[in-house]
């Protein structure tokens, strides 16, 4: 068996499909099933709309060669997918990891209202037109892979029924390099890793370490806010103490996530965070935003503290308490490690490997 994958993001570019797709490229052919991968990258130079529809003739040339086609999401790389697999009957197979249309509406189109909201109410007709292209991708496929049950019930109120919806969990690689940095601050070191979108809560997260004399952040990943969250630093005279250090290479975020002191995550929306597995992974002492699928991962005050979107005094007081109680911290790490292993790239494969084949 032959699959081809359609995916946004490829290595080196770092991110939840890119490290996806490498392990479904490195782990499946020892289930008898190759992987041919179209990153989205090789069409990105090209302008909006016309990059799609060259994609779509990538995925066109070599779909002959395949028996079943992923893509990694639902309109960048999966509509021109699904127009393909409606052109050669291959089938389709999309995987969902957050809802496009409500992203792109907080990030250009003037939306605030949170995910649950934007499944009742009507917008302006970018939104609208983004919304049906997402649920026309969702409906050509035959599976609608999705890797939390919150994204299954968002899933379901676009009218894709529970039968053609399989759950399977973002995975950790537990033999992934590690590389733990040569220097760190002897202050309270905490960590975030996400994309610099606002659901992200890092501006949130920049004012409560302002707070605090002592305490060190360091903020990994890009994105369109970074600019503006440099200004806050900059006005919080607090540049000596946040650094932003972009995307790293992997087994650097890794490694960063072993050291620090607290790892925190201060989302008001997430899908299913693979960064948030991976700090699990290295034993951190987790803060999370209770939204989407974090309380998934972290059970409160067993594998780390959970914490209400916006709150910026419950945000502070979760990251001093795992500052304070060693122990607790520790404990927690422990516990969320113990439980990363229920994510294991091993046991994620088997199921794909089972989904492929009953296709």
């Amino acid at each position: 068996m032959r699959i081809l994958v359609a995916t946004g993001l490829y290595p080196p570019e770092i991110g939840g499909p890119a490290t996806h797709t490498k392990l479904l490229e490195e782990k499946l052919p020892a289930y008898g099933i190759k992987v041919d991968v179209v990153p989205f990258r090789i069409v990105r130079f090209l302008p909006v709309g016309v990059r799609h529809l060259v994609y779509a003739w990538h995925l066109l040339r070599r779909a002959y060669r395949a028996n079943v086609l992923l893509a990694q999401d639902t309109i960048s790389v999966g509509l021109p997918a699904a127009l393909v697999s409606r052109i050669t009957r291959l089938q389709l197979i999309v995987r969902v990891p957050g809802d496009y249309a409500w992203e792109q509406g907080r990030q250009r189109f003037g939306v605030n209202d949170t995910l649950e909201e934007f499944q009742t109410k009507r917008y302006s007709w970018r939104v609208e037109l983004l919304r049906m292209l997402q649920r026309f991708t969702a409906r050509s496929a035959v599976r609608v892979v999705v890797p939390s049950e919150y994204l299954e019930r968002i899933v379901r109120a676009w009218g894709i029924s529970e039968e053609k919806i399989t759950l399977v969990y973002n995975s950790v690689d537990s033999s992934a390099e590690m590389i733990r940095p040569l220097e760190r601050t002897k202050n309270p070191l905490i960590v975030t890793s996400a994309r610099l979108v606002s659901w992200k809560g890092v501006s949130g997260l920049v004012e409560v370490v302002a707070r605090e004399p002592l305490w060190h952040l360091l903020i990994l990943g890009e994105g369109p806010l970074r600019e503006e969250l440099e200004k806050l630093v900059k006005d919080r005279e607090v540049t000596e103490r946040v650094r932003f250090l972009g995307s790293l290479p992997h087994a650097e975020a890794l490694g960063w996530y072993k050291e620090a002191d607290v790892f925190v995550l201060n989302s008001a929306y997430e899908g299913m965070s693979h960064v948030l597995v991976e700090a699990m992974a290295q034993g951190a002492p987790i803060v999370a935003g209770r939204a989407g699928g974090n309380p998934e991962l972290i059970e409160h005050e067993v594998t780390g503290l959970l914490v209400s979107p916006n709150d910026s005094h419950a945000l502070h007081d979760a990251i001093q308490r795992m500052l304070e109680d060693k122990e607790f911290a520790r404990m927690c790490g422990e516990r969320a490690r113990e439980l990363s292993q229920r994510f294991s790239s091993e046991k994620v494969i088997e199921q794909w490997s089972r989904l492929f084949h009953t296709l």
